[in-house]
């Protein structure tokens, strides 16, 4: 007996139906979305954990969540404090500048974004390539992911900060599952 799933029809409208619907919650919580898909300023307020921090755009705060990083978490003693401090070292208490992706938002209501600091890196890719992430990709949001497997391999290879002898011993979507909030 073989099971059927459902049509490619119907995952289609399904996936835009989602795509409409997150753009449209985009469009009423910052006005255009080309803006954020073009880029737009923010101040930093606060780095919660090597992949999330809070931001001031246009007078409000939002929390965001980095597009196709992983970071350890923070009980992932030390491995959680040392990403928390490395994304501080890399975009400072700066502005920075943010871009989204497909989706706009996760689960949670964070903004997930791409982060660019005013050196022009993206930190995101940093965060990867300095063996303080791992990738962690989840479509449609894949506009770099050649780029961060790219770093994340540089970053195996050449035994950067997780990946060095006596490095991250579970990774932090593991360690999430073992310990959940």
């Amino acid at each position: 007996m073989r099971l059927r799933g459902p049509s490619l029809f119907t995952i289609i409208f399904i996936l835009a139906g989602l795509c409409i619907g997150d753009s449209s919650r985009a469009s009423r919580d910052h006005g255009s979305n080309t803006a954020f898909q073009d880029g737009v300023a923010a101040q930093v307020m606060k780095i919660h954990d090597g992949d999330t921090l809070s931001v001031r755009i246009g007078g409000k705060t939002e929390k965001i969540r980095l597009i196709g990083i992983d970071a350890p978490e923070v009980g992932q003693r030390p491995w959680g404090e040392k990403a928390k401090r490395h994304l501080a070292d890399l975009i400072g208490a700066s502005d920075i500048t943010i871009v989204t992706d497909v989706r706009k938002r996760d689960r949670y209501g964070r903004l997930l974004a791409y982060v660019w600091s005013t050196a022009g890196r993206l930190v995101n890719l940093e965060m990867v390539r300095d063996g303080y992430a791992v990738i962690y990709t989840v479509p449609p949001n894949v506009r770099h992911v050649d780029q961060l497997r790219a770093a994340q391999r540089e970053a195996r290879e050449k035994k950067r900060g997780i990946w060095a002898a006596g490095g991250l011993l579970e990774s932090p979507r593991d360690y999430r599952a073992g310990h959940p909030r």
